[in-house]
C-alpha cells in the first residue's frame, strides 16, 4: 500500500517535472551558418551543431531545432554538400544567394529564414566549443535577456594586428555608439527572435554584428556578454579585415549614427 502510494507520489512529481521543463524550453532553436567555399567545414559544422541541439533538447533547454545553411553563391562543392547533407537530415535547410551578397547579407537572410523563438548565428568554422551554448541559453534565461554575445578569451594566435584592429574597432564603437562591448564582431550571437519584429539590419558587410548590437540597445533590449575560449580557423581563408571591407564597415557606422537619431526605445 505504502509502496503504491510512494509510486503515485513520484509519478506525479515526474509529471510536473516534465510539465515545468517544457515551460522553460524554448520552443525552437535556429542555428545559421553563414557559408561561401567552405567545402572543408561544413560537414564539421553540421555535424557540431546536430551534437549539440540534441543534448540540448535532452535536457530539456529547447523543444526542437533546426540547422540552416545560407550558401553565399559559393563556387567550390559547398553548395551540393549543403543539398546532400539537408536531403539526409530533416533538421537541415539550405537557402542559396543566387549572386554574392557578403557576410551582412547572408545574416540578414539567415535571421529572416529563421523559424524558432531563439536564434543563433555563427561561423562555418567553429571558432568556439558548442558546449558553450548550453550556458548561453542558462544566462539568458537568469538574466532575461535577448541577446547573448559572446568574447573571445584570448586571440593572440591571429597575431598582434588582428587583435590591435579589433581593440581599435571597439574603442571606435563605443566613441561613436555609446555602446560598450568586448569583442563585438565576435560570431556568437544568440538572440530572442522576437527583437527582429523591431530590429531591421541594413549592413551588406562585416559592421553587422555591431548594427544588430547597437540597434538593440538603442532600442532599450537588453544584451548580456560573456567569455568563451576562441579556437582560430586553421582552414580557408578570412577576408574581414581587407582594406575594401574596412573603409565600407566605416561609411555604414556613418549611415547607422544618423539613422540613430530617429529612433526611441521600444521596451
Amino acid at each position: 500500500m505504502q509502496r503504491r502510494a510512494a509510486a503515485r507520489g513520484l509519478n506525479k512529481v515526474s509529471r510536473y517535472s516534465v510539465a515545468a521543463m517544457a515551460e522553460q524550453a524554448f520552443s525552437k532553436l535556429s542555428i545559421f551558418f553563414p557559408m561561401w567555399n567552405e567545402e572543408e567545414y561544413i560537414g564539421r559544422a553540421i555535424d557540431a551543431g546536430r551534437a549539440a541541439c540534441e543534448g540540448l533538447r535532452a535536457n530539456g533547454d529547447i523543444l526542437d531545432y533546426e540547422l540552416i545553411v545560407v550558401d553565399d553563391a559559393s563556387t567550390d562543392s559547398t553548395p551540393q554538400i549543403a543539398d546532400r547533407l539537408a536531403a539526409e537530415d530533416a533538421h537541415v535547410r539550405v537557402v542559396h544567394h543566387p549572386v554574392n551578397r557578403k557576410l551582412g547579407g547572408s545574416i540578414k537572410t539567415g535571421f529572416a529564414a529563421a523559424t524558432g523563438d531563439l536564434v543563433l548565428y555563427t561561423d562555418a568554422d567553429l571558432p568556439f566549443d558548442f558546449a558553450e551554448l548550453s550556458k548561453a541559453i542558462r544566462l539568458m534565461r537568469l538574466y532575461e535577456s535577448d541577446i547573448i554575445s559572446a568574447y573571445r578569451h584570448d586571440r593572440t594566435e591571429e597575431g598582434s594586428s588582428r587583435a590591435i584592429y579589433t581593440f581599435f574597432y571597439n574603442l571606435l564603437i563605443r566613441l561613436m555608439f555609446g555602446v560598450k562591448m568586448r569583442d563585438i564582431n565576435f560570431a556568437f550571437k544568440l538572440c530572442k527572435r522576437r527583437i527582429f519584429d523591431n530590429i531591421e539590419l541594413h549592413s551588406e558587410g562585416s559592421f553587422i554584428d555591431a548594427e544588430l548590437v547597437i540597434r538593440a540597445k538603442k532600442l532599450g533590449y537588453t544584451v548580456t556578454q560573456f567569455g568563451v575560449d576562441y579556437f582560430p580557423r586553421t582552414r580557408g581563408v578570412s577576408t574581414l579585415s581587407s582594406p575594401a571591407i574596412i573603409i565600407k564597415i566605416v561609411r555604414e557606422m556613418l549611415e547607422l549614427r544618423g539613422e540613430l537619431q530617429n529612433i526611441t526605445k521600444v521596451v
